[in-house]
């Protein structure tokens, strides 16, 4: 039996790697995040309202909204958690657990290796995919709406915002470099329809990407990434993101060592799941707004 939303929303982790890793984070977007955890406490949050019926009315409602599978949540739900276990199926429960005793990151090495290029950017790529696919899910508009996502991303806030940063810093600057937008869109004109294939990320939402078959799906990941690369390119520059900043403030909450900087990126993407987090709380926020404007 899959969680219901409320449990989703109630079981979120107060503190992991995931939110050590995104409180690191909030000198890219300062004060935009507040780890809300528990359903009661984000329709409080996010609604303003005390009275306990119309919170209880609002849940109520959420919840059909989540349930009803003409609706895309559940679809939503599924793309975050999905393209966050494709890239993290490395063997993260031995290495959480020696994290969770505190044992210095060197220690943990030893299951990692840096990802290399292709890989790193399908993954950045399709990962991209999935937020504009789980919008669209979201929103209820058809899922190769690239340009509504493109100008929705301009009025992005919250969680949903924090989803992106981390995108853009840990799944871009840390393991790419400075230049991991141009990066990414060479790689993605050199692929061929069979190392998309060949994916694990690509192989578990495949087929909620549009395009008919793999090359098609191919042209609409390139366009995607495109369409938001401008939003991308101004995000790094306006807040002077580097790889070396990033890194520094992930230092204050992670013990990394300077000669391993390699290693970051696999390490997060081992310990995080930071899509699957910040996405439960998007969809509670969107499914709690939209609860109080039909009631």
């Amino acid at each position: 039996m899959s969680k219901t939303v409320f449990e989703l929303v109630d079981q979120l982790p107060k503190d992991n790697m995931t939110v050590k890793a995104l409180r690191a984070l909030d000198f890219v977007v300062p004060g935009e995040w507040n780890n809300l955890v528990g359903f009661e406490n984000t329709i409080r949050t996010v609604t303003g309202e005390t009275d306990e019926d119309m919170i209880q009315q609002i849940g109520d409602r959420a919840i059909t909204l989540y349930n009803d599978k003409s609706e895309g949540y559940q679809r939503a739900l599924w793309l975050y958690q999905t393209i966050d276990s494709a890239s993290s199926a490395l063997g993260t429960a031995a290495l959480a657990n020696k994290v969770a005793q505190n044992v210095p990151f060197l220690s943990v090495l030893g299951n990692l290796t840096p990802k290399p290029e292709k890989a790193q950017t399908i993954d950045l790529s399709l990962k991209l995919v999935t937020e504009l696919l789980a919008f669209c899910q979201i929103n209820g508009i058809p899922g190769d709406s690239i340009g509504d996502f493109a100008g929705a991303l301009g009025d992005y806030g919250g969680e949903s915002l924090m989803r992106m940063a981390a995108l853009v810093c840990f799944d871009g600057l840390i393991p790419l470099g400075p230049d991991f937008i141009l990066m990414t869109q060479d790689w993605i004109a050199k692929l061929s329809p069979s190392d998309m294939q060949d994916n694990p990320a690509f192989k578990s939402i495949g087929s909620m990407i549009p395009g008919g078959n793999p090359a098609g799906q191919l042209g609409f990941i390139g366009e995607s990434f495109s369409s938001v690369s401008g939003w991308m390119g101004s995000f790094v520059s306006d807040r002077g993101l580097t790889p070396q900043n990033v890194l520094g403030h992930l230092q204050n909450f992670v013990e990394i060592s300077a000669d391993k900087v390699d290693y970051v990126g696999a390490f997060l993407d081992m310990t995080t799941n930071y899509y699957e987090h910040t996405g439960v709380q998007t969809l509670a926020h969107r499914l709690i707004e939209r609860a109080v404007a039909e009631i």
